[in-house]
C-alpha cells in the first residue's frame, strides 16, 4: 500500500494495522521510524541516547518519518521541539517493546510472527461453557526476592495450574505497557506493547500459545478510555492535546486524573483500534474485555451537574464513543468472528450485547456488576438478618436475560479495604469457609458465565496486593487446602453439565422452585440443558440447619451430585443421603415433593436419574 494511501486510511479513521506503518519497522536501509504530530514544529529521533537525527515531514504535512541504521534491542524515542521552544521528550505510541522499567525509552523490536492459532476464527458459540480465571501476571506469583515471574516462567507455572484447576479462559489484567504497578495496568503508555517488565514481546506470545495448546482461551483487559498524564506518554504529544479530547468538559477524568482520548476523531480510532486488532492479529487472543465502558458511555460521567455539555440531542450520551464502540465491534467481528467482546460496563445502558444491526453496541457479553454487588451485600449481612435483604438474591433475575452476562466475583472487590471474599463472610472461622463455598456454589448455578480472581481458590484472607503473590503457602493447611479442591471440584462440574451453561440467556434454562422464602433464607431452582437435562439447585444461606423442608418437583429419584458440606471440601458431613425420592408424599394439588435436610450455609445440586 502506498504512503499516500496508508495517510489517508489513518486520517479516516479506518486504518486498522496502522502499527505496520507506523513505530518502527526494519527495512534495507536500517530502521524507519513514523510518527503523528501535526503541532509540531520539528521532530528527531534519537537512539541510544545519542545524537539526534531530524525527522521529515510526510505529503500530509502532520506526520513524520527517518530511516536509520539500528540493531534490535536498540532504545529510541521520539523529541518534539514546539513552536513555543519546548524540547519533549517522547515513548514511541506504536513501539512494539518499551525499555520499562530502567528508562521510558522504546526499543527497537522486530513485529513477532503471527501465531499459528487460529480459535478466534470459528463463529462464537454462546452455549458453551465460559469459566474465566482473571489474573494479574505481575502479582500471582512472585519469584525470590519478591521479582516477577518472567513470561517463560509463567508458561511453566501458571499454564499448568490454569488446567489443573479446570479454567475454561483465563483473562490478564491489562499487560499493556504501563509505568505504574499501582495503576494495575489500567493507565497505559504502551498500547502495542506487552509489559517488558516480565519479558519480551516473543515470551508473551509464547505465554499464550502455552494457553492455546492447553485448550484454554485467552482474554485481555483492555483500557480505551484513558490514559494517564506522564510526560513520556500521550499526554499532549507534540505539544497540545492530541490524542486526548481538547474540549474542556471533554479533556480530562478529574475522579482518575487521566485524559479521555478523542472518540471520533480520525487518527485517534486508528491507533486504538488498531492496538485492538494488534493482540488479535499478531498474539491470537481469544477475548478483549474493555475496561470502563461506562466512562465511555457518558458525557457526565464523575461530572457534577452542569459540568458537561449535552449533545446534539441535549441528553448526555457520548455520540462519538457510542460510534467508536460499534466501530470496534464491527471489525473485530467482521476479521475474527470468534473473538469475544466484553465490556465492563455498570449502568443501565440499554443494548449493550445487543446486535449492532438492531440498535445494540454489539459486545459478546457484560459484566453484571448489579448481581455482584447484590450478592456480595447479602453475603456481609449476619444470617439472622438476610431475610431483610432477600431482595439481593433474587433480583438478578428480574434482568438476568437482558443481556448475555458473565458473573464477576473480580480484583476490584478485594481491594480498598472492601476485604477478601472469605473475610466477606460472617461468623465462626468454619462458617467462613463454608459461606465461600456456598456462594460460589451458587454463582455456578445462577445463568451467566462465570469469572473469579486468583486467590479466591484458596480462601486468601488478605485483600490482594499488587506488591506481592498470592499466599499460595496457605494450602498447606487443612481448610484452604480442601477449598482449592472445592474450586477445582464445582470447576469441573460446570463444565461436564450442560444444563448450567447451555442456556443462560433466556427462561428455557432457569426455574425457580423456592424464591419467597426469607424467614429461611432459603432459594431452590431448576436450571435446565438445551435437551431438557434438568439439575435442581438448592441453598440455604441461614445460620441454622433445616430438615424436611418440602419443595415441589417432578415425580422420581433425585441423587445429590454436588454438596458444598462435604467433608471432601472442609464441611461437617451432615447430609449421608444420596438419593432422594419424590412421589410418596405429596403437596398441595397433589403435586409431588422431596423433602430434604439442608445444613446451614450449604448448597447442593440435586440430578433427576431417569
Amino acid at each position: 500500500m502506498s504512503t499516500d494511501l496508508e495517510l489517508k486510511k489513518f486520517h479516516d479513521g479506518i486504518n486498522f494495522n496502522a502499527y505496520r506503518f507506523f513505530g518502527c519497522h526494519k527495512t534495507d536501509g536500517g530502521y524507519i521510524f513514523r510518527v503523528w504530530a501535526p503541532h509540531a514544529k520539528q521532530v528527531f529521533i534519537v537512539l541510544n541516547g545519542g545524537a539526534s537525527v531530524e525527522m521529515s515531514v510526510l505529503s500530509d504535512g502532520e506526520c513524520y518519518e527517518a530511516t536509520v541504521w539500528a540493531e534490535q534491542g536498540d532504545k529510541y524515542r521520539f523529541e518534539i521541539l514546539t513552536y513555543d521552544g519546548r524540547l519533549l521528550r517522547k515513548a514511541d505510541p506504536y513501539a512494539f517493546k518499551s525499555d520499562y522499567p530502567d528508562s521510558f525509552d522504546s526499543v527497537v523490536y522486530d513485529l513477532p510472527e503471527r501465531s499459528a492459532y487460529r480459535g478466534q476464527e470459528q463463529p462464537i458459540n454462546y452455549s458453551e461453557p465460559i469459566n474465566i480465571f482473571e489474573v494479574n501476571l505481575l502479582s500471582w506469583k512472585r519469584g525470590a526476592g519478591n521479582r516477577y515471574l518472567t513470561y517463560t516462567e509463567l508458561v511453566e507455572q501458571l499454564v499448568p495450574y490454569v488446567k489443573k484447576m479446570g479454567y475454561t479462559h483465563v483473562e490478564f489484567m491489562p499487560v499493556t505497557e504501563f509505568p505504574y504497578d499501582g495503576s494495575w495496568g489500567y493507565q497505559v503508555t504502551g498500547y502495542f506493547s506487552p509489559t517488558a517488565r516480565l519479558g519480551s514481546p516473543d515470551g508473551f506470545k509464547k505465554l499464550v500459545d502455552a494457553f492455546h495448546d492447553c485448550g484454554i482461551k485467552v482474554i485481555v483487559d483492555w483500557v480505551p478510555a484513558h490514559f494517564p498524564k506522564d510526560d513520556f506518554g500521550l499526554y499532549e504529544f507534540d505539544g497540545q492535546p492530541l490524542y486526548e479530547c481538547p474540549l474542556w468538559d471533554r479533556m480530562e477524568h478529574s475522579g482518575w486524573g487521566t485524559r479521555k482520548f478523542d472518540f471520533g476523531r480520525g487518527e485517534v480510532d486508528s491507533f486504538l483500534l488498531s492496538s485492538a486488532y494488534f493482540f488479535f492479529d499478531i498474539y491470537r487472543i481469544d477475548g478483549l474485555r474493555v475496561d470502563a465502558v461506562a466512562s465511555m458511555l457518558y458525557l457526565d460521567y464523575d461530572k457534577k451537574c452542569g459540568d458537561f455539555t449535552p449533545n446534539i440531542y441535549g441528553d448526555n450520551r457520548n455520540l462519538e464513543a457510542i460510534a467508536f464502540i460499534k466501530k470496534f465491534n464491527s471489525v473485530i467481528k467482521r476479521d475474527f468472528p470468534g473473538a469475544i467482546t466484553v465490556a465492563e460496563e455498570s449502568t443501565t445502558f440499554n443494548g449493550v450485547t445487543q446486535r449492532i444491526e438492531d440498535g445494540g453496541l454489539g459486545f459478546d457479553f457484560k459484566w453484571n456488576m448489579g448481581w455482584m454487588n447484590d450478592v456480595l451485600f447479602y453475603c456481609r449481612q449476619d444470617p439472622y438478618f438476610r431475610n431483610h435483604h432477600h431482595n439481593k438474591m433474587t433480583f438478578s433475575l428480574v434482568y438476568a436475560f437482558s443481556e448475555r452476562y458473565i458473573l464477576p466475583l473480580s480484583h476490584d472487590e478485594v481491594v480498598h479495604v472492601k476485604g477478601s471474599i472469605i473475610n466477606k463472610m460472617p461468623g465462626s472461622y468454619d462458617d467462613k469457609f463454608a459461606g465461600e463455598r456456598e456462594l460460589l456454589a451458587f454463582m455456578y448455578a445462577h445463568p451467566g458465565k462465570k469469572l473469579n480472581f486468583m486467590g479466591y481458590e484458596i480462601a486468601q484472607f488478605k485483600e490482594w496486593d499488587y506488591r506481592e503473590g498470592i499466599e499460595y503457602f496457605l494450602k498447606k493447611f487443612e481448610k484452604h487446602k480442601k477449598m482449592t479442591e472445592f474450586v477445582r471440584c464445582v470447576n469441573n462440574l460446570y463444565r461436564q453439565e450442560k444444563a448450567l451453561y447451555e442456556i443462560d440467556e433466556s427462561w428455557k434454562g432457569f426455574e425457580w422452585l423456592v424464591v419467597d422464602d426469607k424467614f429461611n433464607n432459603f432459594f431452590a431452582f431448576n436450571r435446565y440443558a438445551a435437551d431438557g437435562e434438568c439439575l435442581t439447585v438448592i441453598a440455604n444461606f441461614s445460620g441454622v440447619d433445616i430438615h424436611g423442608y418440602g419443595i415441589r418437583v417432578k415425580e422420581g429419584k433425585y441423587r445429590i451430585i454436588f454438596n458444598t458440606d462435604s467433608k471432601k471440601f472442609g464441611g461437617e458431613g451432615k447430609i449421608r443421603k444420596r438419593v432422594i425420592y419424590s412421589g410418596k408424599q405429596t403437596g398441595q394439588n397433589g403435586e409431588p415433593m422431596i423433602f430434604v435436610d439442608v445444613p446451614k450455609l450449604t448448597c447442593m445440586y440435586l440430578k433427576k436419574e431417569n
